[in-house]
């Protein structure tokens, strides 16, 4: 296994590992920094996989001005006690309790299914584009990647929503 490789295989695990302790912690300012570390290691991977500018879309939008948004507004909320916590724990590992093992099988699953056939899980992409026009990038050869970005942040304003409604 060569050391690009090697990269590859860490960056993917530590960002399964800072999504699920986004998700699985119980304290919203940890959510939200685990957040940021998980959108940031996501743009270097996106970095690596030659979309530039997907990446710094990434590294701005998700890691920085979302996050920050997120962080200013749980300090504008009030603390909560410790039986608060304890309940709001329970209640966190009811509903994700079960995520670090479906995560771990589904781990499981590709690495025997990339043993079987390694090909099969190799993503075969294009080249990046020789000309430096942005138009033609963003919205010719590059759409996939401005569409996975308004995906994540459309999912980020869900997730406001979602946080905000009333009961």
């Amino acid at each position: 296994m060569n050391n690009d490789m090697v990269l590859n295989s860490v960056l993917v695990v530590t960002l399964v590992i800072a999504a699920v302790y986004t998700v699985m912690t119980p304290r919203l300012i940890h959510s939200a920094i685990g957040l940021a570390i998980a959108s940031a290691i996501l743009a270097i991977i996106i970095f690596k996989l030659a979309s530039s500018l997907a990446a710094v879309f990434e590294l701005s939008v998700c890691a920085g001005l979302i996050s920050a948004i997120f962080i200013s507004t749980i300090s504008l909320t009030g603390r909560i006690t410790p039986e608060e916590l304890t309940e709001r724990q329970k209640e966190h590992f009811r509903k994700f309790g079960v995520l670090p093992v479906i995560v771990i099988l589904v781990f499981v699953t590709l690495t025997i299914i990339h043993h079987i056939n390694p090909n099969l899980l190799t993503l075969n992409l294009p080249a990046p584009p020789a000309e430096n026009n942005v138009n033609i990038i963003l919205w010719g050869s590059r759409f996939l990647d401005l569409f996975g970005q308004i995906v994540v942040l459309l999912a980020g304003a869900f997730g406001v929503v979602t946080f905000f409604r009333e009961k």
